[in-house]
């Protein structure tokens, strides 16, 4: 497993990572959400060995990042931001290039160019410069050379940014597929892409850990939890009063269009009492679902709070 433990890093006199410590079972994707300046690059960065910790260590299926980062590195697929390349190279040399690098040789190498270009879609741009591709196009690239040599350890940093929505879902599938037996940390901004994608979600902000589990866990810790998005088929007068006279429903929100968000206190179900009531009113439904919650809610909260 990947082990951090109590990991510091400083710049001078700012703080980047402040004592951060988790694990990392094979199998599990781990998203690594956080906003601007949380230390998500710099936690990765020292994960993979590019830069050294001030304090506190790292080890990758028992092996100390910083004592020999060259073993772990050989085990281990990065794509960091941005996905640096050779402009100038096209993406078939690019790639022969990192299965080189890798040491793949023979039917080996043959076969995992053919299967990553297929897995990753680009056969259409495999003869056109790097320099040369849209955004998309490029991050595919990148990904593409982090799984070369099928490693053990996949490290992303914002994987799907640039891509368009058919892309992303492409690469999310890919990944869920790559992480049947495999380390994945996925550092992100887009909080869909932790529902989608992570079996278990960390937030940090102004590099603590606020909080550690599984993205429904963090979901249900939102105020949107078990909350009633209600859309009524005609008006009723004083509806938003009327509907937050219903037992245990602390807050009715009004929202476009005859609809209305009804929060429950302490989240809980109160689905079935609603639509008793609404049947006792004989108030026709155009259209009513129970939320499971909001990660960008439980997002902003905890990040918005004082670190201490």
């Amino acid at each position: 497993m990947i082990r951090v433990q109590n990991l510091t890093k400083r710049f001078e006199q700012f703080t980047a990572v402040n004592n951060l410590s988790f694990d990392v079972a094979p199998g599990e994707v781990l998203g690594f959400l956080g906003p601007n300046g949380a230390g998500k690059s710099t936690t990765m960065k020292m994960i993979t060995g590019f830069i050294e910790p001030t304090s506190g260590q790292v080890s990758v299926y028992d092996i100390n990042v910083n004592a020999d980062p060259m073993a772990v590195q050989n085990i281990m697929g990065y794509l960091p931001e941005g996905a640096p390349a050779y402009g100038e190279m096209t993406v078939l040399a690019f790639l022969q290039f990192i299965a080189d690098v890798r040491g793949l040789k023979g039917p080996l190498r043959e076969e995992r160019l053919a299967s990553v270009i297929e897995q990753v879609e680009l056969a259409s741009v495999l003869n056109k410069p790097i320099e040369t591709l849209s955004k998309g196009f490029a991050r595919r690239v990148g990904l593409a050379q982090a799984i070369m040599h099928d490693p053990k350890v996949l490290i992303l940093d914002e994987p799907t940014d640039g891509l368009d929505p058919n892309q992303k879902h492409q690469v999310r599938e890919l990944i869920k597929g790559l992480a049947q037996d495999k380390i994945v940390i996925i550092s992100t901004h887009i909080l869909e892409e932790v529902s989608a994608v992570c079996s278990r979600a960390l937030i940090i902000s102004e590099g603590k850990l606020l909080l550690d589990g599984k993205p429904d866990e963090l979901e249900r810790q939102s105020r949107h939890h078990n909350a009633i998005c209600l859309q009524l088929a005609q008006e009723h007068e004083s509806a938003q009063q009327a509907l937050a006279s219903i037992d245990k429903i602390e807050n009715v929100e009004a929202l476009p269009d005859r609809s209305f968000m009804l929060f429950p206190q302490d989240g809980q179900m109160l689905l079935p009492e609603v639509v008793r009531w609404l049947d006792d009113k004989q108030w026709e439904v155009e259209n009513i679902h129970l939320e499971k919650g909001r990660l960008d809610d439980v997002f902003r909260q905890v990040t918005r709070a004082k670190v201490v």
